[in-house]
Formats: structure tokens, C-alpha cells, sequence
């Protein structure tokens, strides 16, 4: 194998640019989007506010949210294990408490609206483990990151370049 056979199997694929940087054109909006977040944290357990937010990203396949949170979750001190299973939480049920599977649960049913409606199962579920300010936080918590999920997916946010505010 020569050295540029070498260097074009282990070079990675080109990075895609972002489309568009929203919060310079709508620096109210993305105010307003932040005021969101820090609405939707307030009283939450961080651990279970991380895995939320990675759970919905993985779902909406947004890159730049699943780097950004892992990386969040990490920097609080979440195992690896738990964030790589995250993905299969369904037939990894073992790595996580009932009331976060009942969030899992939730998240997701609250990411695919493709039914058109939370399932009575699944609201129950989770109406069951959390009394209902917890759960109003659990909701609050889904919405605000499919909104910056789409945000993130739809203005080609790049992944890779976050780092933690913790870990800096």
C-alpha cells in the first residue's frame, strides 16, 4: 500500500458547511430560544434533563445536538456506557431507572407525532413516575430540544467543534 493509498482510506469524509447562521439573523428569536432552555432546566435533574436531550437528537438525527449533549452529559459525569446504550434504551433497560425508561418513553412519543397523538399507555407511564410539575418539566424539556433539533437539522449545524462549558 503506498502512503497516499494509506492517507485516503483513513482521511475523513469532507465536513458540509452550514446553511445558515440563525442566530445572527434573528438574534431575538435565538434570545428568546435560549430564555427557553433555561426555562425548561429550571428544577429538572441534569442527568435526566441530558439524557432527554440526547434521546430526542438521536431520534431527529441532529449531529450537532447528539455531539453537544453527549459531550454535556460526559462533562456531568454520565457514564459512557449509558450514553452509547442510550440509543437501544429498549433492549438496554438494565442501564437506567424506571422513571428515566418512562421519560425515554415519553420523548420519543412526543418526537414522532406521526400518529398524531401521545399514546394513553405512554403519558400513564410516565404520569406514574412523575408527579405533575416533574412531568410538566419532562414536557417542557421534550419540546424545547425538538425545537432546537430543528433548528440544528434544518441550518446544518456542524457537529464536532462544541465543547462544554464544564470542561474548559
Amino acid at each position: 500500500m503506498t502512503t497516499t493509498e494509506s492517507t485516503e482510506q483513513t482521511a475523513y469524509a469532507h465536513e458540509h458547511a452550514p446553511r445558515l447562521p440563525l442566530a445572527e439573523h434573528l438574534p431575538e428569536f435565538y434570545r428568546a430560544m435560549i430564555r427557553l432552555e433555561t426555562a425548561a432546566a429550571k428544577d429538572i435533574d441534569p442527568t435526566l434533563y441530558h439524557l432527554i436531550k440526547l434521546r430526542a437528537s438521536q431520534v431527529n438525527r441532529c449531529a450537532f445536538c447528539i455531539d453537544m449533549h453527549s459531550k454535556d452529559a460526559l462533562a456531568e459525569g454520565e457514564s459512557i456506557e449509558r450514553i452509547v446504550q442510550l440509543s437501544a434504551w429498549e433492549e438496554s433497560r438494565h442501564f437506567y431507572t424506571e422513571r428515566e425508561l418512562a421519560a425515554f418513553a415519553l420523548t420519543e412519543a412526543v418526537t414522532v407525532l406521526t400518529d398524531g397523538f401521545v399514546p394513553d399507555e405512554v403519558y400513564a407511564r410516565a404520569a406514574a413516575h412523575f408527579d405533575e410539575t416533574e412531568l410538566a418539566r419532562v414536557i417542557a424539556a421534550i419540546v424545547t430540544i425538538n425545537a432546537w433539533n430543528r433548528i440544528g437539522v434544518t441550518t446544518r449545524m456542524t457537529p464536532g467543534h462544541y465543547t462544554p462549558k464544564s470542561a474548559s
